[in-house]
């Protein structure tokens, strides 16, 4: 059967083999109050036609992102992805392999990461990149770490700029791995100090760029604040598409970069799965957690490529590790490194130009609403826009219009009920002009 092949003479056998009386036996080890007396509370079993036409009614609730306009952001973003990608990453070859850990058979893998390294480092401007993360917010974390071994210090001041959700991921490993963070804050406008946070027990300041509300900084200054003090700067990413219209976190003096690369060769997907980057300058590279591939030659003296530096080991010896990450998002990755050499560096910046011509578009159409306000004195993709009305009520209103007007901030602050009239608008190469005007009217009609 599709879903359940064994049969009850297979499980004899299998419960044979091990010396078993009965599958219970199994659990013996599991004290009876933690075991369930009595069946879930959940519909009988039903055949395979009605549980499909059942769970697609109830998918039919949901409103997917390209089911109508959308404008949603906040860290995950609709781009189009050319079809070739998913043709490509669904060959064999690429869709079932695992870890590349005998270089002599696994070349394809080696050199597709290889390139990812490559885009990713030129993309952020930094030296060298490894071969990807989990997502964008543990790789933030990963960053906070890899600091705090660097400079031996344990205290990180993160900026009110950064996603909460990125935020709380690195809380989470604070509080059990033992470090301490500064958390600023929300900042809508972008205009927070950190410089003078930062002092003698500072390990890093973590800044996005943009920032949550989609602020724009320059943080040059912020570098050189914290190389002063002998602090690391920390830049997430988490609009990849960004960095091919502005200064890139190298040339500001970033130490270290952890984005998030949804944007590039992979779909929302209902949350995951995503791929995280990581991008540091080369003296820090034996600090860098996860993976490297690097280039050699063979004994013939023909180009190849392989694992270096670390070997998976090393991250699986839990508080002696590096990272404990011992493996990476590699068919995300590939994706990835499809749909960017695909674009090539024109294509890449021509998309960048196009992602924040459509926000300009769509800034100016919404702030000439009635009971609208858009905050940002600079922006790329995605801006923070006041309401006359609670930003989630008006979301609903738009949904129910077929539009997906955005993200509440209140969503990602629960706990900042002042925040209540803040919506989170995020525009793409994928929303036309009459996107944005049937957006502006039913949101002049909502208010």
């Amino acid at each position: 059967m599709r879903y359940l092949p064994l049969t009850d003479d297979d499980r004899r056998a299998m419960l044979g083999a091990i010396g078993a009386g009965s599958v219970e036996e199994l659990f013996r080890d599991v004290p009876n109050d933690k075991l369930q007396s009595a069946p879930l509370d959940l519909p009988p079993f039903s055949g395979e036609l009605q549980v499909e036409r059942r769970l697609a009614k109830m998918a039919a609730r949901n409103m997917p992102a390209g089911a109508g306009p959308s404008f949603l952001g906040a860290g995950a973003y609709r781009h189009h992805v050319p079809a070739a990608v998913d043709h490509l990453i669904q060959r064999g070859e690429f869709l079932t392999s695992y870890t590349p850990y005998q270089p002599e058979i696994t070349q394809g893998t080696l050199q597709y990461l290889f390139e990812f390294q490559t885009q990713v480092a030129l993309a952020t401007g930094m030296e060298v990149a490894n071969a990807s993360m989990y997502d964008g917010a543990t790789s933030c974390a990963e960053a906070v770490m890899m600091a705090n071994r660097t400079t031996r210090r344990h205290r990180a001041v993160i900026s009110g700029g950064l996603h909460p959700h990125y935020r709380e991921v690195t809380e989470t490993l604070a509080r059990f791995i033992g470090f301490d963070l500064d958390c600023v804050g929300p900042d809508v406008k972008g205009e927070e100090d950190l410089a003078s946070r930062v002092d003698d027990r500072t390990s890093c300041v973590v800044v996005q760029y943009p920032d949550v509300f989609g602020n724009v900084r320059d943080w040059t200054a912020l570098a050189q604040a914290c190389h002063a003090k002998g602090a690391l700067l920390v830049v997430v990413v988490t609009e990849l598409v960004a960095l091919g219209a502005l200064k890139s976190p190298g040339e500001m003096g970033a130490d270290i970069v952890a984005a998030e690369g949804q944007s590039i060769g992979n779909a929302l997907n209902f949350g995951g799965p995503y791929v995280g980057l990581f991008a540091t300058r080369e003296k820090l590279i034996r600090q860098m957690p996860g993976r490297v591939c690097g280039e050699t030659v063979d004994a013939d003296g023909k180009r190849g490529f392989v694992l270096t530096l670390s070997t998976r080991e090393q991250h699986i010896r839990r508080e002696k590790a590096t990272s404990n990450i011992c493996t990476n998002s590699g068919l995300c990755a590939l994706a990835f490194t499809i749909h960017m050499s695909l674009l090539g560096e024109q294509g890449f910046t021509r998309m960048a130009a196009l992602n924040h011509a459509a926000a300009v578009q769509l800034a100016d159409r919404l702030d000439a609403v009635d009971g609208a306000e858009v905050l940002n004195a600079t922006f790329f993709n995605e801006f923070t826009v006041r309401l006359r009305k609670p930003a989630a009520e008006v979301v609903e209103a738009l949904a129910g219009e077929g539009i997906l007007g955005g993200v509440p901030a209140l969503r990602l602050y629960p706990d900042r009920p002042e925040m209540a009239d803040l919506l989170l608008v995020a525009a793409t190469e994928t929303n036309t002009p009459e996107d944005m005007d049937a957006f502006a009217t039913a949101l002049r009609e909502i208010l």
